[in-house]
């Protein structure tokens, strides 16, 4: 998924490059190629592609050990309070 995006992102610099240093092009038009071209499209691809990684992180975060009666979650041990004399 990456390697998509990294090899997408060096062509369109590739172009805005290319426009910034033609004689009719401008700076100006280059940072909208590079905008319009490449951080916009990969911005949405990348979320959308990412929804079902996030949405199991999501589920795994809800459904972890349940904390028993004094907080703690279940399994992990826990100190007995010292009574004082």
């Amino acid at each position: 998924m990456y390697l998509v995006a990294i090899a997408w992102m060096y062509v369109v610099l590739m172009m805005a490059i290319v426009e910034a240093l033609s004689p009719q092009g401008t700076v100006l038009g280059a940072f909208f190629t590079f905008a319009l071209y490449g951080l916009l499209p990969m911005g949405i691809v990348m979320y959308l592609m990412g929804t079902p990684m996030r949405r199991r992180a999501r589920i795994a975060e809800s459904s972890g050990p349940a904390p028993d009666a004094g907080g703690q979650p279940t399994g992990e041990p826990v100190a007995p309070e010292r009574k004082e004399p």
